[in-house]
């Protein structure tokens, strides 16, 4: 009779499935490894293209900066360079002013009325001057009213004086310049 033993074939059935399991678990330990490798690899990756990218912005916002700054400075300048032209129209118009108002007062001066003085302060004009008599001033004053030139025509000071034996008349108008 042929005797089997059955104890040697489930010890190499037994080492067998170690030798699997062990295989197995060696397998499982590389593949988990390689699994770790891979999602650090991702990882470093993904910080890498934030840095990169963190790096990219801040180099934008520096620029903006910067960009900011020659704005402000071109802001300032145009300011700067409105106020001068304000500053030259305003030049332009009151230029011709003086010119106008000395024309108009020769055309309204009566012949028998010499002026002392013309004093001009913001829109106000004083004039100072003798005539020969009160009619002759008041003819004057009548000549810059009608005017378009002058409004608000004010006798200040009207008095008698004498010059070489003759009795004149010194006046002080004021008036507004339009």
């Amino acid at each position: 009779m042929i005797k089997i033993n059955l104890l040697l074939a489930k010890k190499e059935k037994k080492r067998v499935a170690v030798h699997r399991e062990i295989v197995v678990l060696i397998i499982s330990v590389v593949l988990l490894f390689i699994l770790l490798i891979l999602v650090q690899w991702k990882q470093g990756k993904t910080k890498e293209d934030m840095l990169a990218e963190i790096s990219r912005k801040e180099k934008e916002i520096a620029q903006n900066r910067s960009l900011t700054a020659e704005l402000s400075k071109a802001k300032e300048s145009k300011k700067t360079l409105e106020e001068k032209l304000n500053v030259i129209n305003s030049l332009r118009k009151e230029k011709a002013s003086p010119a106008r108002v000395l024309d108009e007062l020769s055309i309204d001066k009566p012949v028998k009325i010499q002026f002392e003085s013309v004093k001009k302060e913001g829109s106000k004009l004083g004039i100072e001057g003798i005539a020969l008599d009160d009619e002759t001033v008041a003819n004057f004053m009548e000549n810059l009213r009608k005017s378009k030139i002058f409004k608000n025509v004010d006798l200040i000071v009207s008095e008698q004086i004498e010059q070489s034996k003759f009795k004149l008349k010194k006046f002080v108008l004021t008036c507004e310049i339009s």
